[in-house]
């Protein structure tokens, strides 16, 4: 399963977290006290973004890469 997809990770004063949003993947986002544990559940969250996708017949989106705006 590939999980090459972009994670924007940044500190939430207001949650008092790690945040990591998902772009290419519409609603998956995660959190955590710390960075590893942060990427570690947005990993688990593409996984099972990706499992409810297929569960449900659902387009899964190929892992574009780093997002570029001009």
């Amino acid at each position: 399963m590939k999980l090459n997809y972009e994670m924007i990770i940044w500190w939430s004063v207001e949650d008092e977290a790690y945040v990591v949003d998902v772009p290419e993947l519409s609603g998956c986002m995660a959190h955590g006290a710390t960075r590893q544990t942060a990427n570690k559940n947005a990993e688990d969250a593409i996984k099972f973004w990706i499992k409810t996708a297929n569960d449900n017949g659902l387009e899964i989106p190929e892992p574009r890469g780093r997002l570029v705006f001009a």
